[in-house]
């Protein structure tokens, strides 16, 4: 058997999927990444010799994979936030970061070494991998397409979380690939990871993505009488809104996530009742949808062909604990003395769901660095995002629906 050929025909009936199950299931308990996850498990069962779902043995392949679908993830994300950017608006998206993400990492960094027995490289990787909620597979808890209103405070205070915490998770990720460098020799330079890892890269990616976004957005709506480009059906602008600002970013040294984010952000921001904010969103879910389709079936086939398998007994209650008492308390934490209601508070602490950004996170530091055991931090962060997958995709559909049937009832 052809392994091209049948790996072509598995994609292309995984995008078929793709555009039709989401309408099949919504009135369903299982969710779109359930399925897939489930379906890739299944497929690598049977006796097909189809391309190895091997993180480790394929490290480029998974690093660029994952890094892509969170890119246009973060393009999407940016695209469907209607509600203006302002320090008090954002006052909730501003705990997340501030609070409940330091508490998080700090979480992982504890109990990777208390409970785990890891070194601090690794046990402030596991941290900082973790602690990011995931803008590929949240789209149950996220707000809706652009101009549909109804942007309730828990989808936008997950939405914009997912959308900027890349800048605070970076540089711990950094943090602990110096570390581990640091271990097998090199200087440790604080001074570097500050000013560069911390600050530039940070403040550099608003800034670039901040100014791309308002030349991208004159481009799009404003360059002629009759903007051609505005007012076509071309989705594909959307990705080259990413490519381009994630590139021109990464190219001076700065954050390239958070670079897109904020450029897709501040084109939403302008022309907010135009028509073609729908278009490119439209063309992004998509894209989203077709490297998702691709990710899950190989996170389901590395589960079936073993990385779970040297898991002890402490890593899976640690994986237990870290979707289940640490991000919600974390995020209870954050948003002690809101304005929101007991339920609001417990649902946005609840689902911060973890994903391709956690595996993206891990394949690009244990690229940069060696890790002891990376096998083990493979094992354990893939069982996060499982347990997550399977926990929040089975209760987040009805969660919501309750949470919005109380908010008409009060109206």
């Amino acid at each position: 058997m052809d392994i091209y050929v049948l790996a072509l025909a598995l994609v292309g009936v995984a995008l078929l999927g793709a555009a039709w199950l989401p309408h099949l299931l919504k009135r369903h308990p299982l969710t779109f990444p359930i399925v897939y996850l489930l379906l890739g498990a299944g497929l690598y069962a049977l006796p097909w010799p189809l391309p190895p779902a091997d993180p480790m043995r394929f490290p480029t392949i998974a690093e660029r994979l994952t890094e892509l679908a969170v890119l246009v993830a973060l393009t999407g994300v940016g695209l469907r936030i209607d509600t203006r950017f302002g320090w008090r608006r954002w006052a909730i998206t501003w705990r997340l970061l501030g609070i409940t993400m330091p508490l998080t990492i700090l979480a992982g960094l504890w109990l990777g070494q208390a409970w785990l027995g890891y070194g601090t490289a690794a046990a402030l990787l596991l941290g900082a991998v973790l602690a990011p909620t995931d803008p590929v597979l949240a789209s149950d808890v996220q707000v809706h397409p652009p101009g549909e209103g109804g942007e309730d405070p828990v989808r936008f205070a997950l939405t914009s979380e997912a959308g900027l915490n890349d800048g605070l998770a970076f540089p711990f990720v950094w943090l602990a690939v110096a570390f581990a460098l640091a271990a097998a020799g090199e200087p440790m330079d604080w001074g570097r990871w500050l000013l560069l890892d911390v600050v530039w890269r940070g403040l550099g990616g608003v800034a670039i993505g901040a100014v791309l976004g308002y030349a991208l957005m004159h481009l799009i709506f404003r360059s002629e009488r009759r903007p051609t480009l505005a007012n076509s059906s071309d989705g594909l602008t959307a990705l080259a809104i990413t490519l381009l600002v994630y590139g021109v970013a990464e190219l001076c040294h700065a954050y390239g996530f958070l670079a897109v984010f904020v450029a897709a952000l501040v084109i939403r921001q302008q022309e907010r009742d135009h028509a073609y904010h729908a278009t490119l969103d439209l063309f992004a879910h998509q894209c989203e949808k077709l490297l998702m389709a691709v990710l899950l079936l190989l996170l389901g086939g590395a589960v079936a062909s073993g990385i779970l398998a040297g898991l002890s007994w402490r890593e899976v209650v640690f994986a237990l604990a870290f979707v289940l008492l640490v991000r919600p308390l974390a995020g209870w934490l954050g948003l002690l003395g809101t304005s929101l209601s007991s339920r609001e508070r417990w649902t946005i602490a609840v689902f911060g769901v973890r994903g391709i950004g956690s595996l993206y996170y891990l394949a690009f530091a244990t690229h940069h660095a060696d890790f002891p055991d990376p096998g083990a931090l493979w094992a354990v962060v893939c069982l996060v995002v499982v347990l997550s997958i399977l926990l929040h995709g089975l209760s987040a559909q009805d969660v919501m629906e309750r949470l919005d049937r109380r908010r008409r009832g009060r109206r």
